[in-house]
């Protein structure tokens, strides 16, 4: 299956299932506590989500750096407009990840949760290389875990899920970023997915600043 599939009904159900709910968004304020206590101090003026869905990501960050602008990217139309009625962000494309339509180093803060693992192996590095063009500093992914690439069946649908070591593919593919903070959600006790996470910074940029 393709991206054509998550722009479809596929996509929609999707969206429908991962509907807002208190206590996804708590969990989610938990998180990215944890990610950007190393950068809090200086905290980023831009975020954008890449593959936003609905914006559970987006709505617990408005709650921790509010004031900061948030920027979205959802090829799904029905998630990409629930996302705007909520009016959580500055803008909102429907950009997939292997072609954004922002300016080169015009966000300081560029993210995916639970993005890269869907996107086919052929499309990984130039989804990668857009997200590091459009990051003035930071980047991070919050994806599922596999030492070796590995794909798993994903609702009973095959090539739409691989799971690998995301944060080695980041610091093998460009090794001009520094890894700042790493870390691992247990489901059992977090209510989120067993999620692992990476936070980057592009060389030249200190957080110590």
């Amino acid at each position: 299956m393709t991206i054509a599939a998550w722009k479809g009904e596929f996509g929609n159900e999707y969206a429908k299932r991962n509907g807002f709910a208190q206590d996804q968004i708590y969990a989610r304020v938990v998180l990215w506590e944890k990610i950007l206590a190393p950068i809090l101090f200086n905290r980023p003026a831009s975020f954008l989500e890449v593959g936003a869905n609905i914006g559970l990501n987006i709505a617990a960050l408005n709650e921790i750096v509010g004031g900061s602008r948030f920027y979205a990217t959802e090829p799904n139309d029905h998630a990409k407009q629930t996302l705007i009625q909520t009016d959580l962000c500055d803008e909102v494309t429907n950009d997939e990840a292997r072609l954004l339509a922002f300016n080169t180093g015009s966000i300081e803060f560029v993210f995916t949760s639970g993005v890269l693992i869907h996107i086919q192996s052929a499309d990984l590095l130039q989804s990668c290389k857009e997200i590091h063009r459009v990051s003035s500093r930071y980047i991070c992914s919050i994806e599922y875990f596999s030492d070796k690439p590995q794909e798993v069946e994903y609702r009973g649908n095959k090539d739409m899920l691989w799971k690998r070591d995301f944060g080695s593919y980041w610091m093998d593919q460009f090794p001009g970023l520094n890894l700042i903070h790493y870390g691992f959600e247990w489901k059992r006790r977090t209510g989120l997915d067993n999620l692992t996470w990476w936070l980057f910074e592009k060389q030249g940029v200190s957080h110590a600043a």
